[in-house]
């Protein structure tokens, strides 16, 4: 387990808020639908609740989530799907739509985010943890300061992403390293690599952020050239 204050914390803190922000755009958006049409001050109170309910609920996930990753084979698979989550990031097409019911009723706006939230956090709740690795202070602390990052920020965090592509693909290339480490600690492999293939354990995180990178990279010159 990794412990408070070291720098592996700290390096696991901000892959936490990294992962947050380039996965949570999405959430921000349907924040903002589900609010637009209660009062000014109805909004602030909806946005608070439905936040607040939310970082709750994604705790919770992310310690059932944790607890499953303890079992032989699913880090293997916890591992491929972070992969395939890194690469979607990455190749993912411009233009969708997010189908959420506005109300002017204050609750119903509220149940409206906590229940898109959990429908779309299920990428970052394998996110966080996996690059939490047990730890429970890191976990809460990790999405206490991020979540709210994206709510306030989400805007300014958008156009960064657009501006600067890079980030994205270093975004997707942080799943993959985390995917990498995951695969490698499985107990089902970790005894068997520990004896036979200990170098593996060193690359295999490197070999998930290039995999990712490439593959993601590759996808989205394919959907460019299809619209061209």
């Amino acid at each position: 387990m990794i412990e408070l204050g070291t720098p592996q914390f700290w390096l696991a803190v901000l892959e936490i808020i990294m992962i947050n922000i380039l996965l949570s755009g999405d959430n921000a958006v349907v924040i903002a639908l589900a609010c637009r049409n209660l009062s000014r001050r109805q909004r602030k109170h909806g946005i608070f609740w439905g936040v607040l309910g939310a970082i709750v609920l994604r705790i919770g996930l992310t310690f059932f989530a944790m607890s499953l990753l303890a079992n032989p084979y699913l880090k293997l698979i916890g591992g491929a799907l972070l992969l395939w989550i890194g690469i979607k990031l990455i190749a993912e097409e411009d233009g969708g739509e997010h189908d959420v019911k506005a109300s002017d009723r204050l609750l119903a706006a509220i149940w409206t985010i906590i229940v898109a939230d959990l429908v779309m956090s299920l990428d970052n709740v394998m996110g966080v943890a996996a690059a939490a690795k047990g730890n429970v202070p890191l976990i809460v602390f990790g999405l206490v300061v991020s979540i709210p990052i994206v709510v306030v920020g989400s805007q300014i965090i958008m156009r960064l992403l657009v501006r600067f592509p890079v980030l994205v693909l270093a975004g997707g290339g942080v799943l993959g390293y985390i995917a990498g480490e995951m695969a490698v600690e499985d107990p089902a492999v970790a005894p068997w690599i520990a004896v036979n293939a200990s170098q593996f354990s060193g690359l295999a995180p490197a070999a998930g952020f290039a995999l990712v990178v490439a593959a993601g990279w590759g996808l989205t010159r394919r959907h460019r050239t299809r619209k061209t």
